[in-house]
């Protein structure tokens, strides 16, 4: 008896316009990441492309160390 798949939930794909706005930046920024591979694009026809919005997400929210976290070498 096989298992049945797991339901990953769906991606929530956005346009690069919809992705700088949500997280206030450029739309340049985020073209930029997509040039150096850091965002993936999706290209949905011959024209638009889409993003994941987690994946976006993941490559503009980079948490900030606590200042008890560093750690400096110099000594």
């Amino acid at each position: 008896m096989s298992r049945p798949p797991i339901a990953r939930p769906p991606r929530r794909m956005v346009s690069p316009q919809e992705a700088a706005r949500r997280y206030n930046v450029s739309t340049k920024s985020i073209r930029r990441r997509v040039a150096d591979g850091s965002i993936t694009g999706y290209r949905v026809g011959p024209r638009l492309i889409r993003l994941d919005l987690d994946e976006v997400e993941a490559a503009l929210l980079v948490p900030i160390p606590a200042a008890g976290d560093r750690h400096d070498d110099a000594a």
